[in-house]
């Protein structure tokens, strides 16, 4: 398996295919994530149609136990994002 892909060499990557200067292209990059974390902390559902779908989900305060003694402990509730790949994106690396 390849290293990951950061962010980075995926602003190179922007930079190059579009033919932005790099400050630009990161600029770009910056403002994309911005508005989706932006869009999720109302609660807004983000849909790419062909790449996928980010969107927050609730979980219950609950009990849970510490492995190593055994305690009974409280996990609060929280806040996730999930994101569901669309059939483009799935497709494209099957």
């Amino acid at each position: 398996m390849d290293k990951p892909l950061n962010k980075q060499e995926l602003v190179t990557i922007i930079a190059d295919e579009v033919d932005l200067p790099k400050a630009k292209a990161g600029e770009v990059v910056d403002a994309v994530f911005a508005a989706i974390e932006k869009a999720l902390k109302q609660k807004q559902e983000v849909r790419l149609v062909g790449f996928g779908s980010f969107v927050t989900a609730n979980r219950k305060a609950t009990k849970g136990r510490n492995p190593r003694t055994g305690e009974e402990i409280d996990i609060p509730a929280s806040t996730s994002v999930r994101f569901k790949p669309g059939k483009t994106l799935k497709d494209a690396v099957s």
